[in-house]
């Protein structure tokens, strides 16, 4: 999923996937990226978060728990453990989220550097 601040000023997402150009043997993989710092951070079950943008360009890989997430526009998108966000709304009218279920959320936060390109394909509509 990709939360970007659209033409309008506001927070928006899409659906997609990150390009996996690289292979080596049955693996593939996207090619590589710096990041600037890499953290956890775990909120209680009942948990939210009122209206705000993404600090930094990053990576929210959810490891446990399910939110949902809604924009100021009213469109709404629910995470679940394994989805990736690529947070990139750091200005305009941002979003919110809550948890959805009696687990706490659990997730890994990867701070991109500035010079990073993300090859993000988005779904066809």
């Amino acid at each position: 999923m990709r939360l970007f601040t659209d033409e309008t000023g506001q927070s928006d997402f899409e659906e997609g996937r990150l390009q996996m150009d690289m292979k080596q043997g049955q693996d593939t993989s996207t090619l590589m990226a710096s990041a600037r710092f890499v953290s956890f951070r775990e909120t209680q079950s009942g948990g939210s978060f009122d209206w705000h943008n993404a600090p930094t360009d990053q990576f929210v890989i959810t490891l446990r728990g399910i939110l949902a997430f809604e924009s100021r526009t009213g469109k709404r998108f629910v995470l679940h453990p394994g989805d990736v966000l690529w947070a990139e709304d750091t200005t305009g009218g941002g979003h919110r989220w809550h948890l959805v279920n009696d687990e706490p959320w659990f997730r890994a936060y990867v701070a991109l550097s500035p010079d990073t390109n993300v090859l993000f394909i988005p779904d066809s509509h």
